[in-house]
């Protein structure tokens, strides 16, 4: 990982930020129907600035390379505190150099130090490169996760 920084976002580089989500859409991925770049960015905005969730990102060179997303999103009855990483991305040059596993050691660290019992993220199952990756990071269960779309 050499010559990468893993930092906070901050809310004025968000446009910088935002094209990482690109390689979260690329096959076997795709653009969510709902997607919105605004909506995107003030979502963004409110993740850097809220105190249950954090944005960092990993930058080599000037570049942003990487980013990653977590919220402290609710309390289980059975487990306590939970952390949910929602976005984990590394732009496909930068793959396979330690980055995601940085990313996700960061919302490990984050996570603990709020109080939480657990850090959770799902994948889709046509993600095997994901996948792949996950396992090398050890987790301490998986499960399968379910989603229905609502109309708003």
């Amino acid at each position: 990982m050499s010559g990468v920084a893993i930092r906070l976002a901050r809310e004025e580089e968000i446009d910088r930020v935002l094209p990482l989500y690109e390689s979260l859409f690329e096959p076997p991925g795709a653009r969510p129907e709902s997607w919105e770049e605004e909506r995107a960015a003030r979502a963004l905005a409110e993740a850097i600035r809220e105190i249950d969730s954090a944005v960092w990102v990993a930058e080599r060179d000037g570049r942003l390379v990487g980013v990653c997303t977590a919220y402290l999103d609710f309390h289980s009855v059975r487990f306590g505190p939970r952390c949910w990483v929602e976005d984990l991305a590394v732009d496909r040059e930068s793959r396979s150099q330690g980055i995601g596993a940085a990313l996700l050691a960061e919302a490990r660290r984050w996570a603990e130090a709020g109080g939480a019992t657990h850090l959770e993220l799902d994948t889709a199952e046509a993600r095997t490169d994901a996948q792949r990756f996950y396992e090398r990071e050890r987790p301490s269960w998986r499960s399968i996760s379910y989603a229905w779309r609502l109309d708003p």
